[in-house]
């Protein structure tokens, strides 16, 4: 991050998007949680930022529910197995999930993590 005048012209040319993002990588990181760029599989990690999307999705033999979670750095999913839904993972909440990354179809993801939401703001 720079300071200064410099960060000061930064901020005044960058988009809401940039911004938003910065603040979250700022808040990931007071939280101690990694970076999702950082995320490598297999590794045990605790990530914290905002749900994107949370969408159900049926299967015959075991129903899901994914949620991305995006921290301004890169998106994980965080797949929990067996449920239709849970009060609170919703779109647009901020939380702290930890569990250990695995790839699908090139994305990050966490099975079941253990999670804390955060207070609405």
């Amino acid at each position: 991050m720079t300071t200064g005048l410099r960060g000061f012209l930064n901020r005044l040319t960058a988009s809401d998007s940039e911004l938003d993002a910065e603040k979250l990588q700022r808040d990931s990181a007071k939280c101690g949680a990694v970076p999702a760029g950082a995320c490598r599989r297999g590794q045990v990690v605790s990530v914290s930022g905002r749900l994107r999307t949370v969408a159900y999705t049926p299967r015959t033999n075991l129903p899901t529910l994914e949620a991305d979670l995006w921290d301004g750095s890169d998106v994980v999913t965080l797949v929990f197995l067996g449920r239709r839904s849970i009060p609170g993972i919703e779109p647009g909440r901020q939380l702290t999930a930890r569990g250990r990354i695995a790839i699908r179809d090139d994305r990050k993801v966490i099975y079941n993590p253990y999670y804390e939401l955060e207070a609405p703001r």
